[in-house]
């Protein structure tokens, strides 16, 4: 039978192009899209009638809040050194990282599912005879990364942007429902390969 609503629990992963996927589950609070509008325009004729211009597709964007409580995203505590320094291997402690220009491309995956035994990450495949909802934004980038200490508790709003499409013209979202049925594994991220 399918869900009624996904409500309470979800798995949430991130993995940098060609890098091992990362878990942040334990420290996002919420999830907020914005798949981008599909705008249209008018233009008006001499006759009085009215023509559809369509625009294209504006960015797609997912916005998180977290609670990290590290600065290096490979342990799924932190994620601030992917915004400020791009992709680097965690180092010994004391960590710093120092804003550079480089910019790494990730893939966001975020899953629902009402398998009692869920799966490892949010790409992985679900089991047979479970309800589950997935989708995945490649080709984005950490565009925004604002902590805030307003509510007494450290938070991170961060938030991840792609174009809808690649330059080739493929897709860069992703949606997946699977109702009494599993849902396969996503391929790792790298190069080319998005799903």
């Amino acid at each position: 039978m399918q869900e009624s609503a996904w409500s309470e629990l979800a798995m949430v992963e991130v993995q940098p192009d060609g890098q091992s996927a990362v878990q942040f589950a334990a420290i996002t609070e919420t999830i907020d899209v914005d798949m981008g509008d599909k705008d249209i325009e008018q233009v008006a004729t001499l006759s009085g009638g009215r023509l559809v211009k369509k625009v294209p597709q504006d960015v797609i964007s997912v916005t998180l809040e977290m609670y990290p409580v590290d600065i290096d995203a490979h342990s799924g505590s932190g994620i601030s050194k992917w915004f400020l320094a791009a992709y680097a291997a965690a180092g010994s402690e004391p960590l710093s990282s120092v804003v550079a220009r480089t910019r790494t491309k990730v893939r966001l995956t975020c899953l629902w599912t009402n398998d009692s035994t869920p799966p490892t990450g949010a790409s992985s495949a679900t089991a047979d005879s479970t309800d589950s909802y997935r989708f995945a934004l490649a080709d984005a980038y950490i565009v925004s990364c604002k902590p805030s200490f307003t509510d007494g508790i450290l938070k991170f709003t961060v938030t991840f942007k792609a174009p809808p499409f690649d330059k080739s013209g493929n897709g860069n979202w992703k949606e997946e429902l699977a109702d009494n049925k599993n849902l396969a594994a996503l391929a790792a991220y790298s190069g080319s390969t998005k799903w």
